[in-house]
């Protein structure tokens, strides 16, 4: 089994939980790779801002989902949860990505995970998007998702969507690699709203104090925000099955996730009572191969666990033949705390935006 260096520690070291003179000496080292980067970052925006650099429009609006940080953030409920709110009101949609982590001919993790919660959703995947655009809209797509498209500025998009965590909404306050921020913080001056993920894990006082963040960092320019939670619905297991949440009552299990923040994960577990025996965090984007599913069955087999409990990212990539224990993903979807109507206004507001009648 490959147990490789894994976020949850790359976190830990960043975030300066990981104390010593190793840990600071590496953090020291992780400042300085970080200026270059952020040069970089900062040279390549104003290129597109003074239209040094191209923009490419679609034939359709774009909505883009994404966020200012390394690692999950809760984009993908977010995602299928837009999906959702334009399928109710009968609109073509489609789902664009980069498709990271993918093999040629295969689905990446989202695109799998995705296509499991939105059937009726189709997924294009393309390190070109702005191709991957069109053949959604040669598909019969009146509206593209764009997942994870914060920072990919070649393909113009009527709406900009950030998703922020509250448990970690500045990506410990740094530029990646001595962080976890993809670009500074004032990059939310191109956003037109923000959805704070995983809201209930912290205070109403530390909720308005993001805010007000959030309002600082992004210039005080009009923004809709959203508070909202992650949400067990239900357990979906490798042959296929749906069970209530209550399957896991009383049953001993082991856990593991190979995502980008697997800490709010197991927290969920332990408030849903069911506290792991043992949990693994594997790299995000982790490719399950026979040695590691082996090693899965061995160990939660040898804590006297009764089931294996994943998230829908891992499940995809796991084969049912590899497993005697029985093993299920937490099916989670993105539940506002507060009124979602101005988002939906907005979602609703693309065409007028992008020119077009709707």
């Amino acid at each position: 089994m490959r147990l490789l260096p894994d976020a949850e520690s790359f976190r830990r070291l960043v975030d300066g939980s990981l104390t010593g003179v190793g840990p600071a000496l590496a953090r020291g080292v992780l400042a300085g790779v970080a200026i270059p980067y952020g040069a970089v970052v900062g040279l390549r925006n104003r290129a597109y801002d003074t239209g040094l650099l191209g923009i490419r429009r679609a034939d359709v609006p774009v909505v883009s989902v994404g966020n200012l940080t390394l690692g999950g953030t809760g984009k993908t409920p977010l995602v299928s949860w837009i999906a959702r709110a334009y399928r109710r009101r009968s609109r073509r949609v489609a789902i664009v990505s980069r498709g990271y982590g993918a093999r040629p001919g295969e689905r990446s993790d989202e695109a799998a995970e995705l296509s499991v919660v939105l059937p009726d959703v189709p997924h294009v995947a393309d390190r070109d998007r702005v191709a991957a655009v069109a053949r959604a809209v040669a598909g019969g797509a009146e509206v593209a998702i764009l997942d994870d498209g914060f920072q990919h500025r070649r393909l113009a998009r009527t709406v900009d969507i950030v998703a922020v965590d509250a448990t970690d909404p500045d990506g410990c306050g740094h530029l990646f690699p001595r962080g976890l921020l993809r670009e500074p913080v004032a990059a939310l001056r191109r956003a037109d709203a923000v959805v704070l993920t995983r809201a209930s894990a912290v205070s109403p006082e530390r909720r308005g104090e993001i805010h007000a963040a959030v309002v600082r960092a992004s210039g005080a320019r009009p923004l809709v925000w959203l508070e909202a939670d992650h949400e067990p619905v239900g357990l979906r297991g490798l042959d296929g099955a749906l069970r209530p949440l209550e399957w896991l009552a009383g049953r001993r299990v082991a856990a593991f996730a190979g995502i980008g923040n697997p800490a709010p994960f197991r927290a969920m577990l332990v408030g849903r009572g069911a506290a792991p025996l043992g949990f693994r965090a594997f790299p995000d984007h982790h490719r399950y191969d026979a040695s590691d599913q082996d090693w899965l069955g061995a160990w939660g087999a040898g804590l006297g666990a009764e089931v294996l409990v994943t998230t829908l990212k891992d499940l995809v990539k796991l084969s049912p033949e590899a497993f005697t224990l029985p093993v299920v993903a937490v099916e989670i979807a993105l539940a506002p705390l507060g009124d979602a109507a101005p988002l939906q206004r907005l979602l609703d507001d693309v065409w007028r935006r992008d020119g077009v009648e709707s």
